[in-house]
């Protein structure tokens, strides 16, 4: 971890665990087939709640319902409305099924009465079979060798540091240039790599640990759109929105560990791209599998870019 602002580093991660400390609310159904948690937000200088937060804490909603040995193996859910930093989420949980190995809930996140996120998630009881895995791509420099994201955009003139990037509890290196620059060398790229792990020490719970790859794998998934089209985040006019994730974690993580986020994008058409990615651990094994499509628009003067 950066040697750096050690002590912003450890209090930035506090946060994301005191983000993960949901309060249950008492059930209103008697058949206990419905649970209620609410959250808060950490900020942000747009007021807009950072996706990949939401989904942590669906993650530890949905887990509280469960024993503590049944974990989650996937989610696939929908962002339906843009967060609010300074107003509480209420989290309802739907249990949908309990089987012998797997287990389902659904889970809704909730402002003002309507619902800015929804997803399912299936848990399993660990248990041995069938296994292969992709290899980890190889010839890449160490994360050591890389940059953290915060420095390149401190130490460019073009680019301003911004809170959010100062908070965020990950450090991130990207391999490649950094979309944060007004231009990179390698646009049009197909894949691109990072590296990134948490700020601190975060503590060896699963659930905490599986919720916050959750979190990480929402930072910088549509990029690879971006770097197909010869786009930079300081493109004018352009404007980005996440639409729906998809995860499946494969294997137990430490998210305080280096892992490698390989990043791809297939297709991008109709105003929306699709973002496609694989973490793995440094030793090289695939961890999870993650797939995001977003909203992604370079703004002309008739467009809309309301998602």
């Amino acid at each position: 971890m950066s040697d750096a602002e050690p002590n912003t580093a450890e209090a930035n991660v506090a946060t994301l665990r005191r983000l993960l400390e949901l309060e249950p609310l008492t059930s209103t159904s008697a058949s206990r087939e419905s649970d209620f948690f609410i959250g808060h937000s950490q900020y942000k200088p747009d007021g807009r709640v950072f996706g990949g937060q939401v989904l942590a804490q669906c993650v530890v909603a949905a887990a509280a319902t469960l024993p503590k040995d049944r974990l989650i193996h996937s989610l696939h859910g929908y962002f339906l409305r843009a967060g609010d930093v300074s107003e509480p989420i209420e989290f309802g949980v739907e249990r949908l099924r309990d089987g012998r190995s797997f287990s389902a809930r659904r889970v809704h996140a909730y402002q003002k009465n309507a619902p800015i996120l929804s997803l399912i998630a299936s848990f399993q009881d660990e248990q041995e079979g069938l296994e292969h895995a992709e290899a980890m791509p190889t010839g890449l420099p160490a994360p050591e060798d890389c940059p953290d994201v915060r420095d390149i955009v401190r130490d460019d003139e073009s680019a301003q540091a911004t809170e959010w990037l100062k908070k965020r509890p990950f450090e991130v290196r990207p391999v490649e240039s950094s979309l944060y620059l007004k231009s990179t060398d390698d646009r049009q790229r197909h894949e691109q790599h990072v590296w990134f792990r948490a700020s601190s020490h975060f503590g060896d719970d699963p659930v905490l640990n599986a919720a916050a790859l959750a979190y990480a794998s929402d930072f910088n998934l549509l990029e690879p759109v971006l770097r197909r089209q010869g786009l930079t985040w300081t493109s004018p006019g352009l404007r980005v929105a996440s639409l729906d994730h998809a995860m499946w974690w494969h294997r137990p993580v430490r998210v305080d560990e280096w892992m490698l986020y390989v990043q791809e994008s297939p297709s991008a058409q109709g105003g929306r791209g699709l973002g496609y990615g694989r973490i793995f651990s440094r030793s090289g094994q695939l961890l999870a599998t993650v797939a995001q499509e977003g909203m992604v628009r370079v703004k002309t003067q008739h467009s809309e870019v309301t998602p």
